[in-house]
């Protein structure tokens, strides 16, 4: 063999070596230890969910590859400042404004999710979105005897576009079902009959009873 030959062949096996110690030290990108899905554990709800979604709640997009759902930060009760990440448990949050017939429509059956199976591990969060005249949707709720749920608000409009950057919807009602790990198990745009059989099926399943 010719000394050239013999030092091309020492440099490619140095090269080789280099590349496998890079690889060792570095992973692969998408296959490195750190890189499992931030959501991936919350995917068996999101199955679990899936065939449920019919009926009355048929048009609820469930995500096979749940994601975080968006930070969202608004008024609580009394005008105190709440997140979303502060409240614990499954939660259904549900934007609506006075000024959106069929937010009105479906509030109350929202208020009858919220008795019937609201609790430590679910709650309905439904967040008004109003800008102006702020006096009138906690009125409108007395006046049509929406008594269950907790008054949220996002006077300051900050929860709007939030919610239609990570969900690709631009009208009212849009409500996200949401778990306790924080990830979006899947979204409907529009209103539906949440206090259904069918809705009431879908929940108590995300909530892995029965």
């Amino acid at each position: 063999m010719m000394p050239g030959a013999r030092f091309t062949l020492a440099a490619g096996a140095i090269l080789v070596a280099a590349l496998g110690a890079g690889l060792a030290v570095y992973g692969t990108g998408s296959t490195g230890g750190n890189s499992a899905a931030p959501c991936a554990g919350s995917a068996e709800a999101a199955g679990r969910i899936a065939p449920l979604a019919r009926g009355q709640v048929a048009a609820l997009q469930v995500s096979p590859k749940p994601v975080p759902a968006p930070a969202l930060a608004f008024k609580g009760p009394n005008g105190t400042e709440a997140t979303l990440e502060g409240i614990k448990g499954l939660r259904l949050v549900n934007l609506w404004a006075t000024w959106c017939a069929p937010c009105k429509a479906e509030m109350p059956a929202l208020d009858r999710l919220q008795a019937q199976l609201g609790g430590a591990d679910f709650s309905v969060v439904a967040i008004n979105i109003d800008t102006r005249n702020l006096d009138a949707p906690p009125a409108w709720l007395t006046q049509n005897g929406i008594a269950e749920l907790t008054y949220y608000a996002d006077p300051g409009g900050r929860v709007l576009p939030a919610i239609q950057k990570a969900t690709g919807s631009l009208g009212l009602p849009t409500t996200l079902l949401i778990d306790g790990a924080g990830c979006t198990l899947g979204v409907m745009k529009g209103p539906a009959e949440w206090d259904s059989a069918d809705g009431l099926r879908l929940i108590s399943a995300a909530l892995g009873r029965g």
